[in-house]
């Protein structure tokens, strides 16, 4: 099955300017009709689908289009393709840590004050096991 520009944006979820976009920066190659007009097919949402996680995991549009230049070749460079998962991989785990140390705080602070509206008052200590 194949979808026009406006039919396969829907379904990815961006814009046409972005699938426009991407196409010129070499990370999307659609086929073409006879008419010239783009055609996407099944096996195109399945890699915009991968691209969207890429990016939304951080990863830039330099590292988005090697990977791209990575895949077209094939096989031969699935080590260089891992390598640069792996990277992302370990990034996206510190952002995490950081992002749950943030949240665990802003539970505390939380808590902190729901306390004080109930009159069980005491000072907030920002971090609870460190010795000053």
């Amino acid at each position: 099955m194949t979808y026009s520009i406006g039919e396969f944006a829907k379904i990815v979820g961006v814009t046409t300017s972005t699938l426009r976009y991407y196409e010129k920066e070499g990370l999307l190659t659609p086929h073409r009709n006879e008419n010239n007009l783009r055609e996407f097919t099944d096996h195109d949402i399945r890699w915009v689908q991968f691209l969207l996680h890429l990016k939304g995991s951080g990863m830039s549009m330099t590292e988005l289009k090697q990977y791209t230049k990575w895949r077209a070749m094939g096989e031969a460079t699935i080590p260089e393709r891992l390598d640069l998962l792996e990277k992302r991989k370990r990034l996206v785990e510190q952002e995490m840590l950081a992002l749950q140390q943030n949240l665990d705080i802003l539970n505390r602070k939380v808590e902190f004050y729901e306390d004080q509206l109930k009159g069980n008052k005491y000072e907030f200590v920002l971090y609870p096991n460190e010795e000053v």
